[in-house]
């Protein structure tokens, strides 16, 4: 098993229940056996865009995703130019977390962020302190490695499968599994 660390990539098992983490694909963005960990759903779009849901916030054509069921009054942004925004938190070449909200608004407004560069989501995905571990053991998640390109480029609509495509082995397998497993 490989081991849980900020910048892994969790993807849902094809038999996952929980309607919030189905074919979910999450990036983990803190992760401390004493705390718990944080993560977001790269692969779960709302119909809607950030101006729709922040009032006085720059015009830029940005979707939300929905990133987990925790604390689901709260956004969250996930970028990658860590070095222009203060107080960012990287996680992995390419991707920063969060940083100073009014820069934020201010590099948008200059145009010094674009759609490409950022990722909205409201809410997080939270495991309190052990319970990521047990739901890997579990068989819940598959662990693999994280990419910008995961979260910047891919679409939502095949994430899942590209990342375990990207595990090789089995996994490719399982990829290829139609969502709906009912048979007639």
């Amino acid at each position: 098993m490989s081991r849980l660390a900020i910048g892994k990539i969790l993807t849902a098992q094809p038999f996952m229940i929980d309607n919030n983490f189905k074919r979910s694909v999450i990036i983990i963005c803190d992760h401390h056996l004493d705390d718990g960990s944080v993560g977001f759903i790269l692969n779960k779009r709302f119909n809607m865009k950030v101006n729709d849901l922040i009032n006085d916030f720059p015009e830029i054509d940005s979707t939300v995703y929905f990133g987990g069921p925790v604390a689901t009054d709260t956004i969250h942004y996930l970028h990658n130019v860590g070095d222009l925004l203060e107080e960012s938190r990287k996680i992995i070449d390419g991707v920063w977390w969060g940083g100073n909200f009014e820069k934020l608004k201010f590099l948008i407004d200059n145009e010094l962020i674009k759609p490409e560069n950022i990722k909205f989501f409201v809410g997080y995905s939270g495991w309190s302190p052990g319970q990521m571990v047990e739901e890997v053991k579990s068989g819940s998640w598959v662990i693999g490695d994280g990419f910008a390109n995961y979260v910047f480029k891919s679409s939502s609509d095949i994430l899942w499968k590209e990342t375990l495509e990207h595990k090789g082995s089995n996994y490719k397998i399982i990829g290829q599994m139609p969502e709906s497993n009912m048979y007639n």
